[in-house]
């Protein structure tokens, strides 16, 4: 699964849950894909490890659509 697709997929069963919710995700967001998709379903906030040499562009993303971003600085998951 890619991340984009992996993010649809739990937007689209949040459904309008998704509306002022937290995503939050194990991985980086190396692109700021995942957080235009995140705005359209009304993400307020978005939780991740960081660590991408391109958080720069999830950052930038997140400050235009207006929302949040936390970096936690830890991944839990390893490949």
């Amino acid at each position: 699964m890619n991340r984009i697709g992996a993010a649809e997929i739990a937007l689209k069963q949040a459904g309008e849950k998704a509306k002022g919710a937290i995503l939050a995700s194990d991985a980086f967001f190396p692109m700021d894909d995942t957080v235009r998709l995140a705005a359209e379903y009304g993400i307020a906030c978005i939780l991740q490890p960081g660590g991408s040499i391109k958080d720069k562009d999830s950052i930038a993303a997140c400050d235009e659509l207006g929302i949040c971003m936390v970096f936690t600085g830890e991944r839990h998951f390893k490949h």
